[in-house]
């Protein structure tokens, strides 16, 4: 029987073929998008005045949820990110199952200055190109569809095109195949892609084994304070966080109450001690 994952990435593969015929390569590099100069993701989450990183997530509806907010404008959405000082935004760019489009990235890159992530099941180097020249900062590559050769060679199309990577795992399998990939982060997600069930233990039990120097991210079922200061004692840099945000119909107070919960567990840089000491952990 086919899982859910194998569904979306056999449409996916006809909807890019589509695109090609229609819209050639040359053409997306020929677009105003496509010449910007991009913001970095990593260094955002790195610098954050907050000592950690939020990514916050623009998404109408999953398979695993058929609706989670069909009702404010992708502008609203990001401008009330911005306004509540998250340090970027993921945009799904998925219509099939996600109900998101192409026509959302561009219109949060009119929208904020945030750096943006490209959210989408990302297969084929034509999905690359088309990322930049609709406004992403970065994308986001998941290891459980791509071969670790097809990992390497969008990566390094990408980072040429000047866009970061967020490669995402599910497991320890996928993160030692490609543990080698010059990535800027690393994301693990607690849900499975199989069955949909989330499961925060995912993210503790990678985590140690995810090279320094990449910007670890933990993805999915985030929606506590108490959550984040457990990733956050354990190593993880930066959360991305899509549903809890968007279940609201007022997601500027609801990022701003979630973000003075978690100050309140977390002190900021210049309260705390060495933020590395978090890090020495041993492997």
């Amino acid at each position: 029987m086919e899982t859910i994952l194998e569904k979306i990435i056999h449409q996916k593969k006809k909807e890019v073929m589509l695109k090609e015929s229609l819209i050639s390569r040359k053409q997306l590099e020929n677009s105003e998008l496509f010449k910007r100069h991009t913001f970095s993701l990593s260094e955002q989450i790195k610098t954050s005045p907050l000592g950690f990183g939020i990514i916050a997530e623009h998404k109408r509806r999953s398979p695993s949820r058929s609706s989670i907010n069909t009702s404010l404008l992708v502008q609203e959405v990001l401008e009330a990110y911005e306004n509540a000082g998250v340090n970027g935004a993921s945009i799904l760019t998925d219509n099939s199952f996600f109900g998101g489009s192409l026509e959302d990235l561009l219109l949060a890159r009119a929208t904020v200055k945030l750096p943006l992530l490209r959210k989408d099941f990302i297969i084929e180097e034509y999905q690359v190109i088309e990322a930049k020249a609709f406004g992403a900062d970065a994308i986001l590559l998941i290891a459980a569809t791509l071969t670790k050769q097809k990992v390497n060679s969008l990566t390094k199309l990408a980072q040429n095109l000047g866009l970061e990577v967020l490669l995402e795992v599910h497991n320890f399998k996928e993160l030692e195949q490609n543990i080698d990939t010059p990535v800027q982060l690393m994301g693990v997600n607690n849900r499975n892609l199989k069955t949909f069930e989330v499961s925060l233990e995912n993210s503790l039990s990678l985590v140690h084994h995810i090279p320094d120097g990449v910007v670890k991210i933990s993805e999915s079922g985030i929606n506590s304070a108490e959550a984040i200061k457990t990733l956050y004692d354990v190593g993880y840099d930066g959360f991305l966080i899509g549903e809890h945000f968007m279940k609201t119909n007022d997601p500027e107070k609801e990022v701003k109450n979630f973000i003075h919960k978690i100050c309140q567990l977390i002190p900021k840089k210049n309260e705390s001690k060495n933020q590395n000491l978090r890090h020495e952990t041993p492997r």
